[in-house]
């Protein structure tokens, strides 16, 4: 029987018609989706599919180098007040929406004051220490704090607060409106077709305000759901760019190796991202602290980071990544791999075995990763689960199923991952803050965890000013939510991004694809 290396360079693959996408011009960026999106609302649903293909659409006032300073981008110049309570922002004069509009300081106002606060969980707490917004000129804007916040500028990121046209989502309902599907920015590349089930069509914004740019006339994302089809799309030069979980982690060294490919392990250093489950804590046992530190020792998370991904990773023990600010691995609580402990916190709760040796029943959803790690982590888990008397059903789904469920809480148990993009206070507070529990809203706090002393935390961890301060408060932080194991935390992620050797300046900061790839041309 041959083995899942064996089986992704069988010969039998090439039926896949990675020919057809060769014929393309060469000054043509050819990517791949594991999945389609349900939309193109970037605030939305800000996952990593959306910042690949919306990041060339809709831009940032600022860009980040790899210290994760701020630059200039759609704001050509900015100053903060020495007491950290005002942000005054001037906007270029030459910058256009892609149906020619005009960009101004009032579409500013309506993304950070209305639109990102009500879609994106990141900016809902980030932009919570706003006092408020004044539009001093047309392309003049401030920002008044209710308090220091010393995130806030990290909090522009572009994979966090993508400026969005006022005059086509203001007095609209966000959810439904229907350039959803036609979204309008001012980025290098606009919208020029989607044909369901193949491709989403990125063409040359040929009035980009900024000198030389796009390089490329155009970017197709093409649908390519499994594994096989996408390792063969690369390694025939069929398509250009291979990002995050494009690429089985089966299959990396031979990418790295692979003379046409460059590997970058870097261009998702803004996110920070550890892959977890959620538990939906509105429901019992779910509810029960007991139950979820008994999930977490059922789990081989080494056989999970040195088996089924590979070795790429390390086993998370904090909601903090250990390579980022803030982590503090002796604060933590941990739960090693112990199946009899797992048993004995079940049979404590009440959960004996039944017939069949079964104590409860419930189920996980997938995440859509065309069989990749996550298919292979669910079935494992599925397994673990049955060792310690859990029967699990896995629950597949795509991406607008999957980003339905979530945010409207149907649901016992999910697979994902988050990112703490440059802070805690952006990426990991939403998370666990109980005004972040919002039905409808996708990466925000669907466990329904609540916890007053964890939203006393991240509030005075964000407004606090010094650094030794934050990193006691972020400590006692990793302390409280290890200890109510708020959050299955499997594993760090290695996000890596390969791309063809034919196009250079691709990766340009650690906001990697998130940035867009205007910079991109060929080499």
């Amino acid at each position: 029987m041959l083995d899942r290396r064996a089986a992704l360079g069988g010969a039998g693959l090439l039926a896949f018609p990675a020919q057809s996408w060769a014929a393309d011009k060469r000054r043509v960026i050819n990517a791949m989706m594991t999945d389609e999106p349900a939309h193109l609302n970037y605030p939305l649903f800000n996952t990593r599919i959306m910042q690949e293909i919306c990041g060339n659409i809709n831009e940032s006032l600022l860009l980040f180098d790899w210290q994760f300073k701020p630059h200039p981008n759609l704001a050509r110049a900015f100053e903060m007040s020495p007491d950290g309570m005002t942000y005054t922002f001037h906007l270029r004069p030459d910058v256009r929406w892609h149906d020619g509009v005009p960009f101004t300081a009032r579409d500013v106002a309506f993304s950070c004051g209305v639109m990102l606060p009500q879609l994106n969980p990141r900016s809902r707490n980030a932009f919570s220490h706003i006092r408020q917004i004044k539009v001093v000129d047309r392309y003049t804007i401030r920002f008044d704090m209710e308090q220091p916040f010393n995130a806030f500028l990290l909090s522009l990121m572009a994979s966090s607060a993508p400026m969005m046209p006022a005059h086509i989502y203001e007095g609209t309902n966000f959810r439904t409106n229907p350039f959803n599907f036609k979204p309008v920015g001012t980025g290098p590349f606009k919208f020029a077709e989607w044909r369901r089930g193949q491709f989403i069509h990125l063409t040359r914004n040929e009035h980009y305000w900024r000198p030389g740019q796009p390089g490329m006339d155009g970017i197709y994302y093409r649908l390519c759901p499994t594994p096989e089809q996408r390792l063969v799309a690369m390694e025939s030069g069929a398509a250009d760019f291979a990002m995050a979980d494009d690429i089985d982690t089966v299959v990396n060294s031979r990418m790295v190796a692979n003379p046409n490919v460059v590997a970058r392990s870097d261009a998702f250093n803004g996110t920070g991202e550890i892959s977890i489950m959620e538990m939906n804590q509105r429901r019992w046992p779910f509810s029960d602290r007991r139950f979820r530190a008994a999930f977490m020792h059922a789990i081989d998370r080494n056989f999970l980071v040195k088996a089924i991904n590979f070795g790429v990773g390390k086993v998370a023990t904090s909601p903090i990544p250990s390579n980022l600010p803030y982590h503090d691995d002796k604060a933590v609580v941990k739960y090693p791999f112990d199946p009899a402990r797992a048993r004995a916190l079940l049979d404590e709760m009440g959960l004996k075995p039944k017939l069949g040796g079964v104590r409860h029943r419930f189920g996980i959803m997938m995440i859509p990763d065309g069989g990749g790690y996550w298919t292979r982590a669910a079935h494992y888990i599925k397994q673990a689960m049955s060792e310690v008397g859990l029967e699990v059903n896995l629950e597949a789904t795509d991406w607008p199923t999957f980003s339905r469920r979530s945010g409207n809480w149907e649901f016992d148990v999910d697979c994902n991952s988050y990112g703490q993009y440059g802070d805690p206070a952006i990426g990991t507070a939403r998370f666990f803050l109980s005004s972040n529990i919002r039905k409808g809203v996708p990466q925000s706090n669907i466990q329904g965890y609540n916890n007053p002393e964890v939203d006393a935390l991240f509030h005075k961890a964000a407004v606090a000013v010094d650094p030794a301060e934050v990193q006691k408060l972020y400590s006692r932080l990793q302390y409280v939510l290890t200890r109510d194991v708020a959050m299955v935390w499997l594993y760090e992620r290695q996000a890596m991004f390969f791309y063809n050797r034919r196009l250079k300046n691709v990766i340009m900061g650690p906001n990697g694809p998130a940035d867009g790839f205007g910079s991109v041309a060929l080499a």
